[in-house]
């Protein structure tokens, strides 16, 4: 080997040797990380607001906490991230209320028809010692740890390939909707057939006409191109989605008391962040998709408020919707 040869494979191992330093370093002055899943794009405001709370982490924490962020659900569904956590692994994710029914029922009932109004309303509830009580139960129950609850993602509406007015227009329409069962018996109520299915599988599952309709929070649906196969969205807004911030209770007991405080204090200050800029972008994505040809409807919704008045009490909640009646006026 020449010694030109001999001085460039020299430098080039050099310069391995100190990438591989530096990595070294990065790692060891991260004493904690928490691995944070999301079935959302990164251009979601829920997104955003999950990169506010690693940037704030990392600044309150002087680099000693990091929090890797990854959309898509690249760390697997819901669910699988649910049962990680419960095995005590540092993953977090943020999930809807129905997928941790299973655990505590209560929590099904943020699912519920028409429970709320608006971010504000439904924040009333998620930050009330009511909600508290069903989060310590989550905690003795599965072993989850909820950080915060405050991240709304919208109301949902109709996204269909015909006009719709009143649930009679929902008739023999399969709609895709989440598994939980407050989702399934909303939707059976409004009208229309529930399939419940991967969101993942939403997009090709109405290209391929394996389903008929959707019903999703405007960022979801702008994020997911669903634009592109359908045709009408009704603005129903039957579901206030707000979801939470959820790990594993023995990892978050492992942190010091100092870096839970903060996990805590700086997830209810994303989540508000997340829930507001959501607010802020949601006419903004309705007048794109109206630009990119959907027909955005207003209705009267009375006539699917009163067809899912009796889901609560199918699903054993009326007592509890009283008291977040109650707890709301």
């Amino acid at each position: 080997m020449s010694i030109h040869r001999v001085v460039l494979s020299a430098c080039a191992g050099l310069a391995a040797l100190a990438a591989a330093t530096t990595m070294s370093s990065a790692a060891l002055a991260a004493k904690y990380q928490l691995n944070i899943n999301t079935a959302l794009t990164t251009d979601d405001p829920i997104y955003k607001g999950l990169e506010r709370l690693r940037d704030r982490m990392k600044e309150r924490s002087n680099g000693e906490f990091e929090i890797r962020i990854f959309s898509g659900s690249q760390l697997g569904k819901d669910e699988d991230v649910l049962e990680q956590a419960r095995a005590g692994a540092n993953v977090a994710v943020v999930v809807d209320g129905g997928r941790l029914a299973v655990f505590v029922p209560e929590f099904g009932v943020l699912g519920g028809p028409f429970l709320a109004s608006g971010y504000d309303g439904v924040r009333k509830v998620v930050t009330s010692p009511l909600f508290d009580a069903w989060a310590e139960k989550l905690r003795k129950a599965s072993g989850h740890e909820v950080l915060s609850f405050n991240w709304w993602q919208g109301e949902r509406h109709l996204l269909t390939n015909k006009p719709v007015s009143k649930p009679a227009d929902l008739s023999g329409v399969r709609m895709r909707t989440p598994g939980a069962p407050v989702w399934i018996e909303t939707i059976r109520a409004m009208g229309a057939t529930p399939t419940p299915m991967a969101w993942a599988e939403v997009y090709p599952a109405l290209q391929q006409q394996a389903i008929d309709a959707v019903e999703a929070q405007t960022p979801a649906a702008y994020g997911a191109r669903l634009y592109e196969v359908t045709k009408h969205m009704t603005k129903t807004g039957h579901i206030n989605l707000i979801t939470g911030l959820v790990t594993s209770a023995g990892w978050f007991d492992s942190l010091p008391a100092d870096m839970q405080t903060a996990l805590k204090e700086e997830a209810l200050a994303a989540g508000d962040f997340a829930s507001r800029t959501t607010e802020e972008a949601i006419g903004t994505y309705e007048k794109d998709m109206a630009a990119k040809g959907v027909t955005i409807t207003e209705i009267d919704v009375t006539p699917f408020r009163e067809a899912t008045a009796d889901v609560y009490s199918k699903l054993g909640y009326a007592d509890l919707k009283k008291t977040i009646d109650e707890m709301l006026k």
